[in-house]
């Protein structure tokens, strides 16, 4: 408990699923957290359930593909919460499609998302960081940033693109004392998972039995990559930068 104790992070995408999780967690230990998502129920909600429980939230509606708004996110955090330490670029979506089914307005969307919308919050993030002498961005990846999958061709190359990203800015950063890894969780029980199988015309169930057929034999929850988030977040990682950490059950082992 408190390994976050006085630190603000800001995390995108933080309405639901591993993003809410994330919050959540990073108040228990100790953080002030900006939920950013454009979700505003959702995000709100989060928010209060933090402040209820005695601790420092704000919840910041962001377009995290507009750099106005990507601005305007990271502005208010570190008015309201005083700084910015941590940055959780957790914001996506999936568009299960091969290029033949892709329209090019789907592919731009799931690029801009997952990838644009990384380099925009980390280019205002890193001119507080480097003021302030330092701080964390953890990026969120995917398995399928690692390796292909069936019928994901936006999706891999998003993620793929946000692990060499990621890299990248390491390296760039790392004088600013700037660490920058990302997470590459496989298969989790979050809405976007469940989303996946409307749009491969499947069954919930059916989807999810797919999903657990891995080492651990189970999906993850949102809970457990939160962990792996705040392991990288946290000075237990002080030496770790320009990694891409698998959370997936075994997923890629074999």
């Amino acid at each position: 408990m408190g390994s976050l104790t006085g630190k603000r992070a800001l995390i995108t995408g933080g309405a639901s699923g591993i993003g809410e999780a994330t919050s959540l967690l990073f108040a228990k230990e100790g953080a002030a957290v900006a939920v950013v998502d454009t979700d505003a129920a959702g995000g709100r909600r989060v928010a209060s359930a933090i402040q209820s429980q005695g601790g420092r939230a704000i919840f910041v509606r962001a377009d995290v593909t507009q750099p106005d708004d990507c601005r305007n996110a990271v502005d208010k955090t570190v008015s309201a919460l005083g700084g910015l330490e941590i940055l959780f670029n957790n914001a996506g979506i999936i568009r299960r499609a091969s290029i033949t089914e892709l329209s090019e307005e789907e592919w731009d969307r799931v690029m801009a998302v997952n990838v644009k919308s990384v380099f925009l919050m980390s280019k205002q993030a890193v001119s507080v960081m480097t003021e302030a002498g330092g701080g964390v961005i953890i990026n969120a990846a995917s398995g399928w940033g690692l390796v292909g999958g069936p019928r994901a061709a936006a999706y891999c190359a998003s993620k793929g693109a946000v692990v060499l990203l990621t890299k990248a800015m390491a390296i760039d950063h790392g004088p600013q004392n700037i660490r920058a890894n990302c997470i590459c969780p496989g298969d989790t029980d979050t809405p976007m998972l469940r989303e996946e199988a409307q749009q491969l015309g499947q069954s919930e169930e059916s989807f999810l039995q797919q999903a657990r057929e891995r080492p651990l034999q189970r999906v993850g929850t949102p809970e457990e990559v939160a962990e792996a988030v705040l392991y990288l977040a946290s000075d237990s990682s002080s030496y770790v930068t320009g990694t891409a950490l698998v959370v997936d059950g075994g997923g890629l082992a074999g």
